[in-house]
């Protein structure tokens, strides 16, 4: 192990290890995201993140706005940080020019919304419970690892469904546990830009995940807004899916009530009135049948 990852390791706190393994697993995170998820104040994140870039381990970009100014900082990992995080997970080291390579695809990409809407998601259940005793996000994969084949296979599934390429490609999988009970689900994240009909679309794969013996596990769908709730519920009750469960919430009326994704925003679809990610466990039937394999 190098020495420089010995130095800067005795200087990281534990918060510190999180964000690293979140950057480089998902990509980037804005200041505030940082700070909702992970701190106090933002004066106390702003401080710490300055440090973190000083040291090496992350570094940080800031784009400008076509109609003047700039957003807040993006923050990414960096060389040293991702050679931490391999040394942590006992992987081999990231190559030469790795922590470049990571900044200019971040800058670069025509997709960094749509991921830093997905972040945005999960930073927002991270900040919840991190002001909310008993509450906890205790998964957080991003696309890629839900892409990986056998990802959402059980300990004693046969080998060869392990093997076999997801039938499902959520933008992210996380857990979400409320005073002991843990709620798994899938997150598909929407940016107003595709048909209703094409996310509608999207459950044929989690519906036949789950009549293959796959979790059923609820999919939710954080949408633009409120029309497009309406519309896809409308869609979905023209499919054949029974028993699986779909959700929706959306951005605006989350916006307009100072609301996060772990508050009473979730449309169940067949369901009367809006639930909370914790009340959809009693809720959904069999989900205590649907313990997830941790890791």
């Amino acid at each position: 192990m190098p020495d420089r990852v010995l130095r800067a390791q005795s200087v990281l706190t534990a918060r510190d290890h999180l964000l690293l393994e979140w950057l480089h697993d998902h990509g980037v995170l804005t200041t505030f995201q940082i700070t909702h998820a992970l701190f106090p104040s933002l004066d106390f994140a702003q401080r710490r993140l300055t440090r973190l870039t000083s040291i090496g381990v992350v570094d940080r970009f800031r784009p400008f706005k076509l109609d003047g100014g700039s957003f807040p900082y993006h923050y990414v990992i960096d060389q040293l940080g991702a050679e931490i995080v391999a040394a942590q997970r006992d992987e081999p080291p990231p190559r030469p020019g790795y922590g470049r390579a990571r900044r200019r695809r971040w800058t670069s990409t025509r997709t960094i919304e749509h991921r830093l809407g997905v972040n945005g998601f999960f930073t927002d259940l991270a900040g919840y419970a991190r002001s909310h005793p008993g509450h906890a996000l205790v998964r957080w994969w991003p696309e890629s690892r839900c892409a990986q084949p056998g990802a959402f296979t059980r300990r004693d599934d046969p080998i060869d469904l392990k093997a076999r390429p997801t039938q499902v490609h959520p933008d992210g999988h996380g857990i979400w546990q409320t005073n002991g009970q843990q709620l798994p689900f899938f997150l598909e994240y929407d940016t107003g830009t595709e048909p209703i009909t094409e996310l509608a679309r999207k459950l044929a794969g989690y519906y036949t995940l789950m009549v293959r013996g796959g979790p059923a596990w609820p999919v939710l769908f954080w949408l633009h807004a409120t029309d497009r709730a309406l519309h896809l519920h409308q869609e979905i009750a023209e499919l054949n899916l029974p028993d699986l469960p779909v959700a929706t919430g959306t951005r605006d009326h989350a916006t307009a009530y100072g609301l996060d994704p772990a508050d009473r925003v979730w449309w169940l679809h067949g369901h009367r009135g809006l639930l909370t990610l914790a009340e959809m466990f009693a809720v959904i039937p069999g989900l205590e049948d649907e313990e997830p394999e941790t890791g």
